[in-house]
């Protein structure tokens, strides 16, 4: 998921740069999406994930 939040960023980069406005902040958005996204599962993981055997 990390991944494609770096592809999305890359995309608005490169369409800011061309000056597609409205395809750079679409695709800046769903980076933002997805980090957020990411973040919250790796935080649930990393809390549920680790729970010691009884």
């Amino acid at each position: 998921m990390l991944r494609l939040a770096l592809l999305f960023l890359v995309v608005a980069i490169v369409a800011g740069i061309l000056g597609f406005g409205g395809i750079a902040g679409l695709s800046m958005d769903i980076a933002w999406i997805l980090v957020v996204v990411f973040l919250i599962l790796a935080v649930v993981s990393f809390i549920f994930g680790r729970r010691p055997t009884a």
